[in-house]
C-alpha cells in the first residue's frame, strides 16, 4: 500500500507471465505531468487496472510507460485514457503519447 498525506493508493502487484508474451505487444508511452515517484505509481496502477493489461512499468526518470497488453482485449487509445484517468482529480494531470509498439516477447527478453 501507498499512502501520501492526501492520496492513498494499493498498489496492483502483477508479475510478468512469460507465456502470455508469445501474442501480446509492448507499448512505450511518453507520459508528461508526473513530477514525483507518487505521480508514477498512481499511473502504473491506472494502468494495470485495464483489462487485458499483462504488466505495466513507468519509468520517472526518463517519463516513460512500458506496458505489456493484449491486443485483442485492449487498444493503445484505452492505454493512452488509463494514464489521463489516473490523474484528473483536480491536482495531477497526465498525458500520454505513443512512442514505440512491438512483439512484447521482444521488448521482455531481458525480463
Amino acid at each position: 500500500m501507498f499512502e501520501h498525506k492526501n492520496y492513498h493508493l494499493n498498489l496492483i502487484g502483477r508479475p510478468l507471465e512469460k507465456h502470455a508474451l508469445a501474442s501480446a505487444e509492448a507499448a512505450f508511452l511518453g507520459v508528461s505531468g508526473m513530477g514525483c515517484a507518487a505521480c508514477a505509481k498512481r499511473v502504473r496502477h491506472g494502468l494495470l487496472s485495464v483489462k487485458g493489461v499483462l504488466y505495466a512499468d513507468v519509468h520517472l526518470a526518463n517519463k516513460v510507460a512500458t506496458v505489456a497488453y493484449d491486443p485483442k482485449s485492449v487498444t493503445l487509445t484505452r492505454l493512452v485514457t488509463a494514464i489521463y484517468e489516473s490523474g484528473n482529480d483536480g491536482r495531477h494531470e497526465y498525458c500520454a503519447h505513443l512512442m514505440q509498439t512491438m512483439p512484447a516477447s521482444e521488448a521482455f527478453t531481458a525480463h
